[in-house]
This record gives C-alpha cells, structure tokens and sequence, in this order.
C-alpha cells in the first residue's frame, strides 16, 4: 500500500513539474507573439452593421481594426458604435479621417476635433492612433501634389521649386502644416498612413508609421527594404497592407498568395500586418472584397505566428544601399518621376541597376536608404553607395 501511494505521489511531482514550464511557455508564446505584432484587416464599407459582422467574422484570429471608412469617419454616432464594438471584441483599431475638421470653411465634421482627443479616454487600452491622409509619397510622385486638396495656396507650394533639395524642404515643412497633421502633432496622437513612395520622407515629416503596400507587380524586397530601412533608422514602427493586385474583380490576389505576402511582412519584421478590404465584390458579399479563401489565408497565418514566435523579424536588414540626400524618386520602374515634378535622371539607371544587383544578391535582407548627416548606418555588416562599385 505505502509503495502504491509512493509511486502516486512521484507521479503527481512529475507531471507538476512538466506542466508548469509547459502552461509557462504557452502563456509567453501568446504574450510574446501579439505583443510584437498586430495583424487584422481593413473596412471600407459604408454602414455600422457592415463593420460589425465584418468583426464578427475576424475577431477569432486577428487583434486588429482598421476603420477605413469615410462613411463612417463623418458619423459620430456610428463611429462611436464601431469603435465600442471592435473594442468590445479585444481589438486595437486606429481610424481614418481623410482630414480633422477644425477649419470654418469645412463645417461637415465639427466634433472631429474632440473625438480623436477623447478617443483617448474612452478606449484607452484599444484606439492607438490614427490614420491622417492617404497615401502622401505616392501621390507626390503621381501627382506633383502630396494630397488631395485644391485649395489655391496648396496648389502651388511646389509652383517655384527648382532643386531636388527644394521639393523636399516644401514636402517635409508643408505636410506637418497642414492643419491635421498639426492638430496631431500638437494632441500627442499617433500618426499612421499607407504608401508605395517616398517612405523615407514621410517619416521625416511627422509619422509615426507607414504600412508599405505589398501590391500590383511591386519588389517586395524594394518596398520592404525602402519602408523598413526608413523606420529603423528613423526609430519608428513600420507595418505591411496587402492591397490589390489587379485593377478589375477581384482585385486582391488569391489566399494562398496573400499568405505568402503576409509571411513576408511577419518574417521581415513588420508590426502591423494589415488585408485590405476594399471595394465591396460581388455585390451580394456581406464582407466587402474578402472571399472565403482570404479568411482561410488570414486563419493559416494567426495559426503561423502562434506557432513560430521567434519567426517574427527573423530577416532582418543587413546591408544597405543609401540613395543621395533629397533624392525623391518613385523607383517603380525605370522612368519613374522624382518628386513628381521631374522626369527620371542619368542617376536612375545607375541606382536602378545597383539596386537590382543587390537585391538579386540580398534579397528582403538588403534595406534602402537616404544618405543624412542625422543616421547612422553602423549596424549594417555593408554599405554600398551610389558610387560604390558592385560586381
């Protein structure tokens, strides 16, 4: 009888002493992984109801929100009940507002102002920011013009501008000007945006983070290595958005192929992982642009980074490529514009060809970024310049 009791207790002492390392573990690999890492998808429709059942559809594997939406932007009441509901559900969220209305001639949203300050104070634990204009660097590039507005003094920031220095001293001084932007800057808010250009700049101008857009036929290596360079010798956050691939339905690639991308932007140490979910397609589809296989892809990736915690980050850029101060130019292709108010230059096709050859020999370890006096770039094993010779 004392031997079976003894062998009972050895046996309680031993599977004590098993399953608290293992209930440790477990406990820290959840906490671990989404404490470096906030993956979920936007909202681009039009009413509460939608973004709820959107919610309702993602909330098991995902803890994140973007609130992408005009519709719901100018509402304070639906706002307010989509951000109580995504809250509600666990989930962090910024919001879009394409402007903060604090200027008499723009009446239509008067309560913005104290909204993003009482954000705050209302889901402290959840509203981590939000996301002021869209896309500043791409339309500079496309545009000539880092935002939508008309307005006569904004037209023509960019009128008597005849040096590569020039452009960017009015993109980086304007940009913060604008009344937003300042409102912000001033309230202590965290500013976020998504681009395809000119990240370096965006970060020099006031935000917070950028999600680089992993999109159409773009280098990820490129626009990785372009938006992640910038953030980390910046010493700012940097997130990926999966966004269309094609122009016509569907519009976003497949779920298997979003998975890849999604990998990518975890292994390469993106903070926000972010599906696009914009226009609604078809029209019938309650979840907006989302099918059934990107929500399988969006499930297989939450699985992913629970599973392989020390996954995130683990390609990390080790070499560097640095661009001439002031240099703005799109880098999509060839002959893209710098600054959007020139044509490519004999410099183009000697930093394209570089590029290419690092990229070929690095891959999503290289990082691109600007020369400045204010960074250094001693953690990188190489740096290659413009005028660095690469076999």
């Amino acid at each position: 009888m004392a031997k079976r009791i003894y062998l009972i207790l050895i046996t309680i002492l031993l599977i004590i002493a098993f399953s608290s390392p293992i209930a440790f573990w477990h406990y820290n690999f959840t906490e671990t992984t989404e404490d470096h890492i906030l993956f979920g998808v936007s909202f681009g429709g039009k009413t509460a109801s939608e973004a709820k059942l959107l919610i309702d559809k993602v909330k098991g594997y995902t803890n994140f929100f973007l609130v992408n939406s005009w519709d719901l932007s100018s509402n304070e009441t639906a706002l307010d009940e989509v951000c109580n509901y995504t809250a509600e559900a666990g989930l962090n969220f910024i919001v879009f507002f394409d402007y903060i209305s604090l200027h008499p001639g723009l009446p239509l949203t008067p309560w913005h102002g104290e909204w993003v300050i009482t954000a705050k104070d209302k889901w402290p634990e959840r509203f981590l920011g939000i996301y002021i204009y869209d896309e500043p660097g791409g339309r500079q590039i496309d545009t000539g013009l880092f935002d939508n507005f008309s307005l006569s003094e904004r037209a023509r920031m960019f009128e008597n501008v005849t040096s590569y220095k020039e452009a960017a001293e009015v993109f980086l001084t304007q940009l913060p000007r604008g009344w937003s932007f300042h409102y912000l800057q001033n309230s202590n808010i965290s500013k976020y945006t998504s681009d395809y250009a000119l990240y370096w700049f965006d970060y020099l101008a006031g935000y917070d983070t950028i999600f680089v857009e992993l999109g159409w036929n773009h280098s990820r290596p490129q626009h990785i290595g372009l938006c992640r360079g910038a953030a980390m010798a910046q010493e700012k956050e940097w997130g990926a958005i999966i966004t269309w691939t094609y122009y016509n339905p569907p519009y976003l690639a497949s779920g298997p192929e979003i998975l890849e991308d999604l990998i990518v932007a975890y292994e390469t140490g993106a903070k926000y992982v972010i599906v696009l979910n914009y226009p609604k397609y078809p029209e019938n589809n309650p979840y907006g642009v989302l099918s059934g296989d990107h929500f399988a892809a969006m499930e297989q990736f939450w699985a992913y980074i629970h599973e392989h915690p020390e996954d995130h980050g683990k390609t990390k850029g080790q070499v560097a490529f640095v661009l001439p101060k002031d240099y703005g130019w799109g880098m999509r292709w060839l002959d893209d514009s710098i600054w959007g108010l020139w044509p490519a230059d004999s410099l183009s096709p000697v930093i394209w060809e570089k590029m290419d050859k690092l990229i070929e020999r690095y891959g999503l370890r290289l990082d691109i970024l600007y020369d400045d006096p204010r960074f250094s770039f001693d953690e990188y094993s190489e740096v290659y310049y413009c005028d660095s010779a690469i076999d």
